[in-house]
């Protein structure tokens, strides 16, 4: 089947791009009518994904770090269940991020997602990432005072000119490790109000989904609209060249999920991954070890 070309294109945000999300139709499906067709489409891209995993684990020069950031209920804990379900679990690592402890806070914010980076020839996936500190820090500012630092004393230290340091850091955080051979993508789902209400519902009425629901996110819901301000800054701010920001529709799930998967399969192709070349001595070495087993 051949990969439809809305998928990859109209969800990049390019460099310097001014984002606002009520241009991003969070019901959005392209070409795709139903869930049957994208249900195939997202099997073919599992299985480019799954050989192209296998050179990289191979070839061990390269990485690959997947971000997902959403609202609640968004369905990010789907999407990676359901893209990533084909992969080779020893090289694909899933690392969710909650409320840093003690011990993270007396670091730097980006210290306890640097030590989860994946090494060369894996596949990581942060659910939640260093952008929690531009997101709920910027819509709740006293989350700040946990982190000790040098000059911020109270809220109002917090000016314009902090953040604008923080979407710098950030950016050159990501072009070190982009430097250094991680490929990095990075995911918002964007789920719509009304639909984040559906599946709230849905939680507290499924009594095996009543562990998913907490009382915090219908708080954290009242500040809807300063969210989405927040993201539309960090988006616009930190979606680079190397590093971009995809805008994925997600309030039909199973459209979120393959236009997900062809993303990574499209960024994969991209890494130019090679399958290493043994020389002439190893290869004799390999017809040795050949007549020797059949010899046996």
């Amino acid at each position: 089947m051949n990969n439809p070309k809305l998928i990859t294109g109209n969800f990049r945000i390019q460099a310097n791009s001014t984002v606002s999300l009520k241009n991003y139709d969070p019901v959005f499906t392209g070409e795709f009518k139903n869930r049957k067709t994208a249900n195939q489409q997202l099997k073919d891209d599992i299985k480019l994904m799954s050989k192209l995993q296998y050179r990289l684990y191979a070839e061990n020069n390269q990485a690959l770090l997947i971000i997902f950031q959403a609202m609640d209920a968004a369905g990010k804990d789907g999407a990676i269940q359901h893209v990533f379900s084909g992969l080779n679990p020893q090289g694909c690592e899933v690392h969710s991020f909650k409320q840093p402890s003690a011990n993270e806070l007396k670091h730097d914010y980006f210290w306890r997602h640097y030590n989860k980076l994946p090494e060369r020839g894996k596949i990581g996936i942060f659910n939640r990432s260093h952008y929690e500190n531009v997101l709920i820090t910027q819509v709740h500012p006293e989350f700040l005072l946990a982190e000790n630092l040098p000059g911020i004393r109270s809220v109002e230290d917090v000016s314009d000119e902090f953040w604008e340091e923080r979407y710098r850091q950030i950016n050159n955080f990501e072009k070190t490790i982009m430097n250094n051979g991680i490929t990095i993508i990075k995911f918002f789902l964007h789920v719509s109000k009304s639909e984040q209400k559906k599946r709230f519902l849905a939680r507290i009425e499924n009594r095996e989904k009543n562990w998913k629901f907490s009382s915090a996110d219908i708080r954290e819901r009242m500040f809807w609209d300063k969210y989405q301000s927040a993201y539309e800054k960090a988006i616009s701010k930190t979606s680079t060249e190397w590093a971009p920001w995809y805008i994925i529709p997600a309030d039909k799930k199973w459209f979120s999920r393959v236009a997900i998967g062809n993303i990574i399969a499209e960024t994969m192709k991209n890494m130019n991954i090679q399958m290493p070349v043994i020389s002439e001595d190893e290869e004799d070495a390999l017809l040795t070890a050949k007549e020797k087993l059949i010899k046996e």
